[in-house]
């Protein structure tokens, strides 16, 4: 029975994501927690994996379109990556299952989804002002931040909470996206987003894995759910209203953030 419920909760969070393209550690990790009593660092190993997994056939869904823009993939993952590498290194020598890390990582969990309901909410009230297309010529300049140094400071951010709490790289990835690269149309922003967090979510869910903090049988099942429910979400993603279902979910992300942070 508990097996049906971990395959029933990949289906639902996978149906999100196909849906809205938020979801995946926003929604898994608190479920995790709160429904099926796993503890913070074993929820936030194993859902990495998760997002990794699930990921990498939308970034190679969206590379063979020529959506993604590699310049930018690669500007976010010089500052994320090596930040993810440091925070696994401190996480190893205080000991994921210490009491006081458990105790960090759900208030920093908590206050990552409170910003990633407000990243949710901005993006349903203007993510249609997007524009649509790179104008002729325009290629290098809308894959280029405002300065050099952003890609790489907002990065380290990302890359250091993706590691403490698994959240962080969906979201705030597109509103940091949005904000650095504003002459980027929005599906290349997503693309990006997509594209990076592949890598950034494997290695931080591989770092886990070391540290012993990935439930093998667990992320399969939560696989086995979350696969046919990314496939339904996406067919049904142009029926739905998008900006209610954000509006919604950024709702539903508050609250699990309030409720994380009062643990």
């Amino acid at each position: 029975m508990h097996d049906i419920a971990f395959i029933l909760a990949g289906f639902l969070v996978g149906t999100v994501v196909g849906l809205t393209g938020v979801g995946g550690g926003s929604l898994m990790t608190p479920i995790l927690i709160f429904a099926f009593g796993v503890k913070p660092y074993m929820a936030v190993g194993t859902d990495l994996l998760f997002a990794a997994f699930t990921k990498m056939g939308g970034t190679v869904k969206t590379a063979r379109s020529g959506l993604v823009p590699w310049r930018v993939v690669v500007h976010l993952s010089a500052g994320s990556i090596p930040a993810a590498l440091a925070t696994l290194w401190v996480l190893k020598n205080i000991g994921p299952a210490n009491p006081q890390v458990q105790h960090w990582m759900t208030t920093t969990l908590g206050v990552a989804l409170l910003l990633t309901a407000a990243a949710t909410l901005y993006k349903a009230l203007r993510g249609k002002t997007a524009p649509q297309k790179i104008s002729a010529g325009q290629e290098t300049q809308a894959t280029t931040a405002r300065h050099w140094s952003l890609p790489l400071l907002f990065g380290a951010l990302i890359g250091t909470l993706v590691s403490l709490t698994s959240v962080g790289a969906g979201a705030i990835g597109v509103t940091v996206l949005m904000l650095l690269y504003p002459m980027l149309p929005l599906s290349r922003i997503v693309a990006a987003d997509i594209a990076y967090a592949v890598p950034l979510t494997l290695v931080a869910g591989l770092g886990h894995a070391s540290l012993g903090s990935v439930d093998w049988r667990m992320l399969g099942l939560l696989l086995a759910g979350s696969l046919p429910g990314i496939w339904l979400g996406s067919h049904f993603m142009v029926r739905v209203p998008e900006r209610l279902i954000r509006s919604l979910l950024s709702l539903l992300l508050a609250y699990a953030g309030a409720k994380l942070i009062t643990i």
